[in-house]
């Protein structure tokens, strides 16, 4: 008898996280579940019944509610997932705060950490010790979050670093952004940058406690640069936008690798971009103007 695969997005209700949960359903097979996530009741309930009536969908889709800045409800989400179904197998975190360059940045650096960076940190915590073998846990990450985009000084807070530790030098950015010394720390005025970089660096301490264990069984951590993609999220932020992707187009190399039969082993635990692992240490830290030029 086959069990029952599950899967969860985050963010998940509209963009690139609602193109994700249509093609995991699409390729799933009847009587597995992808569970689609947001904050929004209303939007959650719809989008889940939009998905579940397209005429692709062969899985069951069903919407939950999820803050993904409320850390103990990603942990009881886990739990009860593992309580029911025994595990999870496909689990993508997508959300993202959404921030438009007219904002103060440190005015919305709380919300912006919390989403991008904080729930990430959750989501490694709460779902890999329930992720089954051969099972999928992505984080949605971009190209900027290769190391050389910070300065070197802040080099040394992420490479090879513990989970524990890139918390901590998270924190530590966020309290120097309200203190007003993160530019004189190093830290650049734009926040996708550290939070990117943060995001893989999380990866990567996850990655490297479980990779031969997970190599054997099928299993695959790692971050995803999906591309440039035209949301409501990123388009503020392109003057050009003739290459953008649409969600479902972008969508597409995620989930290649979530239903890929074997995992690459140099591809476990990396920033992954068209197929391929980015170099780690790759990248210039970008000039103001410069900002937003790749995703």
């Amino acid at each position: 008898m086959n069990v029952p695969r599950i899967a969860l997005v985050t963010g998940a209700n509209q963009g690139l996280g609602r193109a994700l949960t249509e093609g995991l359903a699409a390729r799933m097979d009847p009587g597995d579940l992808v569970l689609l996530t947001g904050r929004s009741h209303q939007r959650v309930t719809g989008a889940a019944r939009e998905v579940a009536c397209l005429p692709g969908t062969r899985a069951r889709v069903e919407g939950r509610v999820l803050d993904v800045t409320d850390t103990d409800a990603i942990g009881r989400l886990a739990d009860a997932l593992h309580d029911r179904y025994g595990g999870v197998d496909i689990v993508i975190s997508n959300a993202v705060a959404r921030l438009l360059p007219g904002e103060s940045q440190a005015e919305r650096a709380d919300e912006f950490i919390d989403v991008s960076n904080t729930a990430t940190h959750a989501v490694l915590r709460s779902f890999g010790p329930v992720l089954r073998p051969g099972g999928r846990l992505l984080v949605i990450a971009s190209s900027l979050g290769t190391l050389g985009h910070l300065d070197p000084r802040l080099h040394r807070r992420f490479d090879g670093a513990s989970l524990d530790q890139v918390e901590y030098a998270v924190e530590s950015w966020r309290t120097a952004v309200h203190h007003h010394t993160a530019t004189e720390a190093g830290w650049p005025r734009w926040l996708n940058v550290p939070s990117k970089v943060a995001q893989v660096a999380a990866v990567r301490a996850v990655a490297a406690q479980r990779r031969e264990h997970d190599l054997a069984t099928g299993t695959l951590i790692a971050s995803v640069c999906p591309g440039m993609v035209d949301t409501a999220t990123s388009r503020p932020w392109f003057d050009d936008y003739s290459q953008a992707q649409p969600p479902a187009e972008a969508a597409r190399s995620v989930l290649d690798l979530v239903f890929t039969e074997h995992v690459d082993r140099a591809l476990y635990g990396e920033l992954i971009r068209s197929g391929e692992a980015l170099d780690w240490h790759s990248g210039t830290p970008p000039k103001e103007q410069d900002r937003m030029v790749r995703p």
